[in-house]
């Protein structure tokens, strides 16, 4: 089946707005064995959307339309669609109650406007939005079926799962059931996975698609099954996951939805122990990953930030020094395990080969384990590399695990 991806709005067309909703639809949409054709971004032009809307039905099978559903002026897609399937608009009265009521619920009253978001194509098929107020609908122009569903993420997320792709399914005759396995690793690059997992599908004749993701610092790796039922696919499933853990090992840091945040809160949580941070250079990223996980208002009791190494008493850094601010922020903060990240950055203006010298503490009641890198690759590089660092090395110390095994992004 032949998928096409229509985003419209003149801030994604004009780069404004950075378009991550395309990415998040065409891998969704891969991973459950459809294919994306054609990918098109559309302004808030009627001549040029009504325009880009036929040219769709004609070469698609099915059309994802990606925005245009709000209460302004410049969100046409309603309209459109309309005059593309030449009949009228019409109140979709049950929308409009809906409307009313969550914005009765929240003790609003709803502006005028917003009425123009329960207006549909005649004979539209309604497509639920649980968490918002655009109201998602289908349509069929020219050849192909059109599914429009709106802007917001995480309002078009949900329904591009729950609604659309169970449709797109049924429309393409694709049956049986889809699972993505995910592992999140830190440490390792794109190719040195590959080198290691590369035969991962013959294990299993093909069956299983294996991908790859790079988001710096991490690299999440995917395995990709169709099969006639869950328990099939998990009986199939299961060896290849234990494969991948066998050989990505310590470097494995989350699965699926998890994150490194949260498997160090969760792994401290089911411990009983509590933690406080220290960091400098790094602007409170390090705080900032673990403040706002469920749960963290029990374990993580204090998180200093510095710009300077003097703001910790220390005169210079090095190891020592970390296991120093460690040991102190462990015995004022009464916490049972302090972390102290401590960035030494490269003078000069930022660049690709600009480098920082990491030093990382870990302390508790046994001690403190020490650990120091060499990151390269402009300041931003370095921070994002550093925090993650500082986060395993607490994952590993709690797991158990070396914290000195040597990642590819070091540089001696």
């Amino acid at each position: 089946m032949r998928v096409e991806i229509l985003c419209t709005g003149d801030e994604i067309l004009t780069g404004k707005t950075i378009n991550t909703n395309y990415s998040h639809m065409a891998r969704r949409l891969g991973e459950v064995g459809l294919t994306v054709h054609w990918g098109t971004t559309v302004g808030d032009d009627r001549a040029a959307l009504l325009q880009a809307f036929r040219q769709a039905g004609e070469r698609a099978d099915a059309v994802i339309v990606n925005g245009g559903l709000g209460p302004t002026v410049d969100d046409l897609s309603q309209e459109v669609a309309a005059e593309a399937c030449g009949v009228p608009l019409v109140l979709s009265d049950y929308w409009m109650t809906r409307m009313e009521e969550s914005y009765a619920r929240r003790g609003r009253v709803m502006p005028p406007n917003n009425k123009k978001q329960a207006m549909l194509p005649q004979d539209a098929e309604f497509i639920d939005n649980p968490i918002g107020t655009a109201c998602g609908f289908a349509v069929t122009i020219g050849n192909a079926r059109f599914f429009f569903t709106p802007g917001v993420p995480r309002e078009m997320r949900r329904m591009l799962d729950e609604q659309v792709i169970p449709r797109l399914l049924k429309l393409g005759g694709i049956t049986g059931v889809t699972r993505l396995k995910r592992f999140h690793s830190f440490g390792i690059g794109e190719s040195r996975a590959d080198a290691m997992l590369g035969d991962i599908a013959a294990f299993q004749d093909g069956s299983i698609k294996l991908g790859f993701q790079a988001h710096y610092p991490e690299l999440e790796t995917k395995l990709a099954a169709r099969g006639d039922s869950e328990a099939e696919l998990a009986a199939r499933l299961a060896p290849v996951e234990a494969e991948v853990r066998r050989r990505l090992g310590n470097f494995i840091v989350a699965e699926d939805d998890q994150s490194l945040e949260g498997v160090v809160l969760q792994a401290l949580q089911t411990r009983g122990l509590t933690l406080a941070t220290a960091e400098t250079v790094s602007g409170g990223h390090l705080a900032a990953r673990l403040a706002p996980q469920a749960g963290a208002d029990k374990i993580f009791k204090r998180g200093v930030v510095a710009r300077q190494p003097a703001e910790f008493g220390i005169a210079e850094l090095s190891p020592e020094a970390a296991r120093r601010v460690a040991e102190n922020l462990r015995q004022q903060s009464r916490a049972s395990q302090a972390l102290a990240l401590l960035i030494a950055m490269d003078e000069g203006a930022d660049r690709p080969d600009l480098g920082g010298t990491i030093f990382i503490a870990v302390a508790d009641q046994a001690g403190t384990k020490m650990r120091q890198a060499r990151l390269i690759g402009g300041r931003d590089w370095v921070r994002a590399g550093a925090v993650e660092l500082a986060l395993d090395c607490l994952r590993r110390h709690l797991l158990g695990l070396p914290v000195d095994e040597r990642i590819d992004f070091e540089r001696r």
